[in-house]
């Protein structure tokens, strides 16, 4: 009897550790499937980048620098092949295309141009697709990391490599932009 019981805690522990291991698993799999999203997204912006680029070079000719370097952070960004990586480049890419949006206003014929206007609304469009499945692919990363480094699943997860991962967030150079106060010009 004593040994049935036995075996009957095994049997649970065992069938509650494989409960906790598909968990993290499902939770690791919701997490890059997030960012796969967020890789659709990625893909139209590194699409319309280009096409901005050459509408601003026509208008911009002195600007340069900053289309070179709008461009490279693309390259960088196109390049990038762990999540993480492709976390770092985009938030290089972000940074850039802010630089970008404040060089235009320098431009007033351009924010006319109708080929300009209609790239700068696509491009906000994506911008704000971004910022949603962002939020999902934080949110996912949230929930995977608050299980691997909760008790006990944090057992299984340390045993079985799952490891806390990053979130994808503004990165150090658009969040000071973003501390500035605007500059509103008339």
């Amino acid at each position: 009897m004593v040994i049935l019981i036995v075996v009957g805690v095994i049997v649970l522990i065992v069938f509650w550790l494989i409960s906790l291991y598909n968990g993290l698993v499902r939770l690791r799999n919701r997490r890059q499937n997030a960012f796969a999203d967020i890789d659709v997204q990625l893909r139209q912006r590194h699409d319309l980048v280009p096409q901005l680029v050459d509408t601003v070079k026509g208008y911009a000719s002195h600007e340069k620098e900053l289309l070179l370097k709008v461009t490279e952070a693309r390259t960088a960004a196109m390049a990038a092949t762990t999540i993480d990586g492709k976390i770092v480049a985009e938030q290089q890419l972000s940074s850039a295309l802010a630089g970008l949006k404040v060089q235009v206003e320098a431009y007033p014929d351009l924010k006319a141009n109708q080929n300009f206007l209609q790239l700068q609304e696509e491009l906000s469009d994506i911008e704000n697709k971004l910022a949603a499945a962002r939020r999902f692919f934080n949110a996912a990363t949230t929930e995977y990391n608050n299980s691997v480094e909760s008790f006990p699943s944090n057992l299984v997860a340390k045993n079985f490599g799952f490891n806390r991962e990053i979130m994808f967030d503004l990165g150090t150079d658009t969040r000071k932009q973003m501390e500035e106060p605007p500059k509103i010009q008339f």
